[in-house]
């Protein structure tokens, strides 16, 4: 698979490769302008958006290697298998498959990366940790069940069953982003930051189930490389510019994010930095 993302499909190989170098910068960008954060709610908001794009590198160098991506036979009905033919590095062999290119490596980013970014956005609106907790998981179940809809091969009609259920559990998310975290942010000052953030997520989330309706593993309306920069274009979104957003809110650690030496101390009284 590295050989037909890499150099067989240009369109595919460059959308992967322009997650990598800007999850990259973004590393580089928050770790300098952080450098001189000292307050501990602060430095978790900011290390909760680094590692979404920590997430990403890896993740989408991994499906670069060709290590988190197959050629999935389809069942019957579904409309997008293609004829992949890839040269065997080294060799004047070819690997001759019929089937949908899955880039079933996104379904771990999404699931390992997106609970940062509620993380950070709920820290953010200064909501508490039932209400976190609650988008977290669910976010988690929505990428799981989505990662099941792109695996299923057993049955046309039950790609869309977990497809349904994913959205289903993506509801949660949304109300908690669009009713619950709004009253938070306002009583914590930081609503107009908040409503950037939520502008960001709640626009380019929705986007997700809708390219995969319409990609190659969905409807196929669009191909696999087609399908594969929407979705960069959504991750560049939704994660890097989101980052330096927050990054740029945060680094001057305004009284609204701030919460003293103690924060986040295992025991009461005691600040992490303390020796004795």
């Amino acid at each position: 698979m590295y050989n037909y993302a890499l150099r067989e499909n240009a369109v595919l190989g460059t959308s992967l490769y322009a997650n990598i170098v800007l999850a990259g910068f973004t590393i580089l960008a928050i770790a300098f302008w952080a450098r001189n954060l000292s307050d501990p709610r602060t430095k978790i908001i900011t290390v909760s958006i680094m590692m979404v794009s920590v997430v990403s590198i890896s993740s989408y160098t991994g499906l670069a290697s060709g290590l988190t991506m197959s050629v999935l036979e389809m069942p019957e009905g579904h409309l997008a298998d293609e004829n992949v033919v890839e040269n065997v590095a080294g060799s004047n062999q070819y690997i001759d498959a019929t089937g949908v290119v899955t880039m079933w490596g996104r379904y771990l980013t999404w699931a390992l990366s997106t609970p940062f970014i509620l993380l950070a956005i709920g820290l953010i609106a200064g909501s508490n940790i039932t209400k976190i907790f609650t988008a977290i998981v669910f976010d988690i179940a929505m990428c799981v069940t989505g990662l099941a809809a792109a695996l299923t091969v057993s049955a046309h009609w039950m790609r869309w069953w977990w497809y349904l259920l994913s959205c289903a559990f993506f509801i949660v998310v949304l109300y908690i982003l669009l009713v619950e975290w709004p009253r938070d942010a306002e009583a914590a000052g930081t609503l107009d930051i908040f409503r950037t953030l939520q502008l960001l997520t709640v626009v380019g989330w929705l986007g997700y189930p809708v390219v995969w309706a319409l990609g190659s593993e969905g409807v196929a309306f669009l191909n696999v490389g087609q399908t594969s920069w929407l979705y960069s274009g959504l991750d560049i979104i939704t994660k890097y510019a989101l980052a330096l957003i927050l990054i740029n809110y945060v680094v001057d650690e305004p009284e609204t994010v701030t919460a003293g030496g103690d924060y986040g101390a295992s025991l009461p009284g005691v600040s992490p930095g303390d020796d004795d």
